[in-house]
C-alpha cells in the first residue's frame, strides 16, 4: 500500500474503496485486505482521510479482472513498486490501443502480458 502521486490518481478513471470492492465481490472486507496483501490487487491512499482505494477497473462485476493478478506477479518481478505499475496499466498505448488495463478488461491479456514481458529485457 502506498500513498498515491497526483499524476498516476489523474490517470484512473475510477477508484473503489475496500467495502466497495467487498460488496462487488461479496466477501468480507478482510477478504479484499488479503487480497492487497497477497499482492492481487493494488490498493493506495488517496483523499482526504487517506482511506485504501482500488482501481474500479480491477474489479469485473463480482471478481477481479481474469488475468490481473498473474500480471501484477510478472510486473513486481520486473521490479515495478505499485506506483509504477499503476502508471504503466493507466497509461495510453497506441499498440493495444488504450490502456493496459481497458485491454485486460476487454480480455486481451495475452497482449498485455506480452508488452509486460517485453519491458524485462
Amino acid at each position: 500500500m502506498t500513498e498515491i502521486d497526483a499524476n498516476i490518481d489523474a490517470l484512473v478513471p475510477e477508484w473503489l474503496t475496500l467495502p466497495d470492492i467487498a460488496e462487488k465481490l461479496d466477501v468480507e472486507v478482510t477478504r479484499v485486505r488479503q487480497l492487497v496483501k497477497e499482492g492481487q490487487l493494488i490498493a493506495v491512499r488517496r483523499g482526504e482521510n487517506r482511506a485504501l482505494h482500488v482501481p474500479a477497473a480491477f474489479i469485473d462485476g463480482d471478481k477481479v479482472v481474469k488475468g490481473l493478478t498473474g500480471l501484477l506477479t510478472l510486473l513486481r518481478d520486473d521490479g515495478f513498486t505499485d506506483e509504477e505499475m499503476l502508471e504503466w496499466l493507466f497509461t495510453p498505448d497506441d499498440s493495444l490501443p488504450g490502456t493496459p488495463a481497458q485491454a485486460l478488461s476487454e480480455n486481451r491479456g495475452t497482449e498485455v502480458k506480452r508488452r509486460a514481458q517485453a519491458l524485462a529485457v
